[in-house]
């Protein structure tokens, strides 16, 4: 007790402080009142409004030393007279004398009260302000500081409402590692992988060196659809028990999903009992797969590639974009475009910095210019555009992803501009514009499509029809063009295509009244044109009788 009563005490260190360094009044604090500061010439400053300005010269802020005083920005020496210090009547008055002088002197208030034995900068606290926020500048402390435990139950009681009420025992419970494990394999295996990683999460934090809980939770998270989340806690669990083959077959299977058959064979291999000999052997048969791929791609055999990339997907590689891009391109050289949207569709999203980072900056590329290639062949062009633009930052060193983001761009140009003409009902410019499109990609059905509505206006009928048949050869589904060429095969009188083209559109449009209304129409003007003829053949036929009885 004697040798904790001779140890020195804080205040001694404040009272140092101030001693040395301060030397001018101290203001009225809002938070701890101390009496009015004095000057040096013994006038009492009533308000903090009556204290001398900090950029102003004063008597009060200079040092009785040389010091440098910044006055209207030049810098010169000044000798002032001593100034009387003010009575100190408390530690916490100190505390707010420090954060004045430091606001006098820095020409900021960057200092808080954090408490009545603290000052802190306010940068440096942590739970008074997230990160990368910027505070106002007239700051309303209590906004800032962090809430009490009464101020926390209404938030905390918010928060347990949104969480799945089988989780919150075990979230709210002292519970120890291997008992939130059972839990969390219970609400896996009832499907409900979000709440079981939660519980993981739990057991993490309490036991982080238990490689089956990483386990676990990346199998959770191959339920949700996050492989390369995945991919990262079987690595976790393998770096903390080597030996953990359970863990090694898991990664094997992911990587088989994802295209790295060479990875998934080692992974195998290290998998012991866990693995069979079919698992090495699959995923060496995938290995060749994606090799016969790659040769397709570079020998431009798209029917073969088209076989390859389908092959893969059947053997087990159903989450490699790369996988997918073969195929997607494969359709798109190939004329199939309706197909390629459908394989673009089917492939996996995954974010592309996580991407890029695991499949490799030239694989990623790859993949985002054959889907804005894509969506270019379905008139998704902003799409195409933001794609094409970020395959080439990501792969900057391709020209072939070079060419396709200036192509994307010129296309999307001369669509908006054909749009815009036609909306001001200038449609010979805006056939051109379109035209000026087809010239970067002569098979754009939607182009076609746009310029045939040009055309049909014009009173082109054929050769909008034929705009729209090419447009309906890339892209059977494509019931814009279907219903454009019925409309004017209609217009042209050719009501047997007209109807052809409508009892399609009602299958595909079913319930759009304008449709069958259109198709109703079609057929009285067809069975009215079939009686005309009839009439007509009747006509010749007795004409044919009366000349030959003649």
């Amino acid at each position: 007790m004697e040798d904790d009563e001779k140890k020195p005490s804080g205040c001694c260190l404040v009272l140092l402080y101030n001693s040395c360094f301060r030397r001018h009044p101290v203001p009225v604090s809002p938070i701890n009142p101390i009496p009015p500061p004095i000057s040096s010439n013994g006038k009492i400053y009533k308000s903090n409004a009556q204290l001398p300005i900090p950029n102003q010269p004063s008597a009060a802020l200079v040092s009785p030393n040389h010091t440098k005083s910044h006055i209207a920005g030049q810098s010169k020496l000044t000798i002032a007279a001593p100034v009387s210090r003010p009575q100190i009547v408390s530690i916490s008055s100190e505390l707010d004398s420090l954060i004045y002088d430091h606001q006098r002197a820095k020409g900021s208030s960057t200092l808080l009260r954090a408490s009545s034995g603290n000052v802190m900068l306010f940068g440096n606290l942590g739970n008074l302000r997230s990160h990368g926020a910027v505070a106002a500048p007239n700051r309303n402390l209590p906004e800032y500081l962090p809430k009490t435990a009464k101020e926390m139950k209404p938030a905390r009681r918010a928060a347990e409402a949104e969480t799945p009420t089988a989780i919150r025992p075990a979230l709210s419970r002292r519970l120890d590692a291997e008992e939130l494990k059972e839990i969390g394999n219970e609400e896996y295996n009832k499907g409900r992988y979000a709440e079981a990683i939660a519980i993981y999460d739990r057991a993490i934090l309490i036991d982080p060196d238990k490689a089956s809980y990483w386990n676990n939770k990346a199998a959770a998270l191959i339920g949700l659809g996050r492989l390369l989340d995945a991919v990262e806690e079987c690595r976790e669990a393998i770096r903390i028990d080597p030996y953990y083959f359970r863990a090694h077959q898991r990664l094997a299977n992911l990587y088989i999903r994802l295209g790295e058959a060479e990875r998934a064979a080692k992974h195998y291999k290290l998998a012991k009992n866990e693995a069979s000999y079919d698992d090495i052997s699959r995923a060496k048969a995938v290995e060749i797969l994606i090799g016969k791929c790659r040769e397709a791609k570079s020998l431009r055999d798209w029917n073969i590639l088209l076989k390859e990339s389908q092959s893969a997907i059947s053997a087990g590689v159903d989450s490699s974009p790369q996988i997918f891009a073969y195929q997607a391109e494969a359709f798109l050289m190939l004329f199939k475009m309706d197909d390629a949207e459908e394989s673009m569709l089917d492939a996996p999203e995954f974010d592309t910095d996580a991407s890029t980072k695991f499949f490799g900056a030239p694989s990623n590329a790859y993949y985002l210019s054959v889907r804005a290639q894509v969506d270019m062949a379905v008139g998704k062009f902003e799409n195409a555009v933001s794609q094409a633009q970020m395959a080439a930052r990501i792969h900057p060193g391709s020209r072939e992803i070079t060419a396709i983001a200036r192509k994307a761009r010129s296309i999307a140009s001369a669509r908006l501009m054909g749009n815009n003409l036609f909306k001001a009902c200038k449609f010979v410019e805006a056939c051109l514009a379109y035209g000026n499109g087809l010239n970067h990609d002569p098979q754009n059905a939607v182009l076609l499509c746009n310029r045939a509505a040009c055309r049909s206006k014009l009173g082109q009928w054929q050769k909008a029809i034929e705009d729209c048949n090419v447009a309906l050869n890339l892209r059977p589904k494509y019931s814009k063009a279907r219903l454009r060429r019925a409309d004017c095969n209609a217009k042209l009188e050719q009501w047997e295509a007209s109807i052809e083209d409508y009892n399609v559109l009602v299958l595909e449009m079913s319930g759009d009244e304008t449709v069958s209304k259109a198709l109703q129409e079609a057929k009285e003007h067809l069975k009215r044109q079939s009686a005309a003829c009839i009439k007509v053949a009747e006509s010749g036929s007795e004409a044919l009788n009366v000349t030959n009885k003649d």
